[in-house]
């Protein structure tokens, strides 16, 4: 768990990098899932750089699209693409765009009008059933993006279908780009909505405890459920003058701001290393 913490804090790092050079990104949604990616790339998922479009590979779409920098961040790391290839980020010509681009290797679609992910996984762990096929499907949706309503036909479909080898995690950081999700448009009660539509629902109180969110995802599946992960995050976690600011939800850093989040990051590591 230690070493989970630490990579977590290297891709934080590295995000905030890569925003300040393209001046440009989502910082405060990127912060706050670097945790449940780093819990899924590090430990849960069966995928290979070295083979990434490999028949048995789980699958991973990211239908909260705009926080991609983490997502390409973790992708480097991994070993799909180069770590030098995220200097080009959001630069002309670059593959790594402002959303998930399936041009690049490890990502399986396209993704940034939100609602979409949930649905398009839900056809991708059926088709894992009608194969006979043992690979798990993941998708991560922000709580904003449940203003959907996509995104609730895709939760109706995967119950009727009964899709046990789907796991969908919301980022529930409370906050997008106009304020308050609660406020913009309520979702609340969410757990019991998704249980409602016939989900099984693990509640996670601390979604930045890397801990706690690999006990949930390691939970079995219910027999003939899906099963969502209801991660409580905090929009920006890592960087003090970030957090719950709903400001830093598309926000570049100034040079003053830069340096003072890489220093708090790294004291953040300094401890973790003791």
């Amino acid at each position: 768990m230690n070493e989970l913490q630490k990579k977590a804090l290297e891709i934080r790092k590295d995000v905030w990098r890569m925003i300040k050079n393209a001046k440009t990104g989502h910082t405060g949604s990127d912060l706050s899932c670097a945790d449940i990616l780093v819990s899924l790339y590090y430990h849960v998922l069966n995928v290979d750089p070295k083979n990434p479009k490999a028949d048995d590979r789980d699958r991973y779409v990211q239908s909260k699209g705009h926080a991609v920098e983490v997502y390409w961040a973790i992708l480097a790391d991994k070993g799909f693409i180069s770590k030098e290839e995220l200097a080009t980020y959001s630069q002309y010509g670059s593959r790594l765009i402002g959303h998930p681009n399936n041009k690049v290797p490890g990502v399986e679609m396209n993704t940034g009008s939100l609602g979409h992910g949930l649905a398009v996984s839900v056809g991708i762990a059926l088709a894992a059933k009608l194969d006979q096929r043992s690979y798990q499907t993941y998708t991560l949706l922000g709580d904003g993006e449940l203003a959907e309503g996509s995104v609730w036909e895709g939760a109706m479909a995967a119950a009727n279908y009964q899709l046990d080898n789907l796991t969908a995690i919301i980022d529930r950081n409370g906050l997008q780009i106009t304020g308050k999700s609660e406020e913009v448009m309520r979702v609340e009660p969410l757990k019991e909505k998704w249980e409602a539509f016939g989900w099984q629902v693990l509640e996670v109180a601390d979604g930045n405890d890397i801990e706690s969110l690999i006990r949930a995802f390691e939970t079995p599946h219910e027999e003939g459920k899906p099963k969502m992960i209801l991660a409580h995050t905090v929009k920006g976690k890592g960087v003090a003058f970030a957090e719950n600011v709903a400001a830093w939800h598309h926000k570049v850093p100034t040079d003053e701001q830069y340096e003072e989040a890489l220093v708090s990051l790294n004291q953040q590591l300094e401890v973790l290393e003791k």
